[in-house]
């Protein structure tokens, strides 16, 4: 079965399906819904953690077309330091099933406070724009991978 990606139109904001084999190839993909040309690479890029905010909160987790983890981090937080690495390859190890999305709360209290977050770090699940798992703390990538596997399947 051929590897594919979710991306989302620049132009239109239309969720596509992108074969990575044939961008491999050379083809390029357009948007199904405007046409326009979709910004697709090949490389890992496309496989980390989008930067969530509180403006971008709706678009990116709550109407994701895939169950969506967020890490809600802060620069100051030595375990948030060692999830993140975990994070990241979680993210390129589950690309195509699960959205990863980062959100750092001294820049963005508003979504912190909204789903009531008193410790980092802390990964909220979402399925359908609905939390449907939380984990606090820091926690072994084995225990992080089982837990995300339960809930997505």
């Amino acid at each position: 079965m051929s590897e594919t990606q979710l991306i989302r139109c620049s132009s239109c904001g239309a969720t596509n399906r992108v074969p990575m084999d044939k961008v491999r190839s050379g083809l390029r993909p357009v948007c199904g819904r405007c046409k326009a040309p979709v910004p697709v690479s090949a490389g890992p890029v496309d496989r980390a953690p989008v930067t969530v905010t509180d403006a971008t909160f709706a678009t990116e987790v709550e109407h994701a077309p895939l169950p969506v983890v967020l890490d809600l981090w802060a620069a100051w937080c030595g375990p948030c330091q060692k999830v993140g690495p975990v994070i990241d390859a979680l993210a390129s190890e589950m690309a195509g099933r699960v959205r990863f999305g980062k959100l750092n709360i001294d820049e963005n209290p508003a979504t912190a406070s909204r789903f009531n977050v008193r410790s980092i770090p802390t990964l909220l699940v979402f399925k359908g724009g609905k939390e449907v798992d939380r984990i606090v703390g820091a926690q072994p990538k084995s225990e992080h991978k089982r837990r995300l596997e339960r809930v997505i399947d």
